[in-house]
């Protein structure tokens, strides 16, 4: 049996295949290493010094040893609601456009209006909330408002992700299923849904966190102050956030502590969002042990 020799071609392509390999090993190593390094930068600034004194007093506008208790409430808050309004409507109209809607020239145009409105700056929402809630409604500045607007911000996203990790579900599990005798509901419930859910879960991950961070949208709907109160469930309340919060004591804070607040608050702001990442990670985990059954 005679052994094989690589042709000039075949050594090329293997020399190629070898650099394009190392290349991209290098360049995950590199951006792992920028991931690890920045938040080791923002982590150790503020993570020392955060105590439970921190996390529940309320913010101080002279004296020092503010808090960030209020802010840190309203950011859960807003985004829970938001998430309430935003993931059934965004899931119900990605499952509509990926299962339903016809092939048509209206379909494609609102795809093509779906996928502009995830790339529209937030603050763009904001001034359509701003005009919503504090003008046309004149309710002022509201929790309400920030999450309702916050909603807006997701809707495009969420829609998109989900027509896209549904229609990524390989057509052989569909024939499957209504060979069976499932119908339409019962095949994307039992089947499209739990094979798509990684996607989906990820892209509500995605949005939870630009969420929890997002300032613009928050300043003009919600506003820059809140109600003094730690736990104030009041919809027609001020809701500044910790991402508005850090904002203000970055740029306009008087206090003699301000740096040691804003890195205090980054921390926690980056710490919050890597723990809403684990957190949506769950459903996944009993979903995969399921499916292996």
């Amino acid at each position: 049996m005679s052994s094989f020799t690589p042709t000039r071609k075949n050594r090329r392509a293997l020399i190629w295949d070898k650099a394009a390999t190392g290349s991209f090993y290098a360049l995950g190593a590199a951006v792992l290493l920028f991931i690890f390094w920045l938040l080791y930068t923002i982590l150790s600034k503020g993570l020392p010094g955060i105590n439970l004194q921190f996390l529940t007093k309320l913010p101080e506008e002279i004296d020092v040893g503010g808090g960030i208790g209020p802010v840190l409430f309203n950011s859960f808050y807003i985004l829970i609601l938001s998430l309430i309004i935003s993931i059934p409507i965004g899931l119900g109209a990605g499952i509509y456009m990926a299962e339903y809607a016809p092939k048509n020239k209206f379909t494609e145009g609102l795809r093509i209006c779906v996928e502009t409105l995830s790339s529209v700056p937030s603050i763009v929402f904001g001034m359509l909330g701003l005009a919503i809630f504090a003008e046309y409604f004149d309710i002022g500045l509201t929790i309400l408002g920030g999450a309702v607007s916050l909603a807006f911000l997701n809707l495009p996203t969420l829609a998109r992700v989900t027509e896209e990790a549904v229609r990524a579900v390989p057509i052989e599990l569909r024939n499957a299923s209504y060979a069976l005798g499932t119908t339409k509901f019962q095949t994307i419930r039992t089947v499209i849904l739990p094979v798509s859910l990684h996607a989906i879960v990820t892209g509500i991950c995605l949005v939870a966190g630009r969420a929890f961070g997002e300032s613009a949208v928050i300043i003009l709907t919600a506003g820059l102050s809140t109600s003094g109160e730690m736990w104030d469930f009041n919809l027609f309340s001020p809701g500044e956030t910790l991402a508005v919060h850090l904002w203000y004591v970055h740029s306009e804070a008087i206090v003699e502590d301000a740096k040691q607040i804003a890195d205090k608050s980054a921390a926690v702001l980056v710490f919050v969002v890597l723990f809403l990442n684990l957190l949506f990670r769950v459903p996944l985990w009993f979903n995969n042990r399921k499916l292996k059954k």
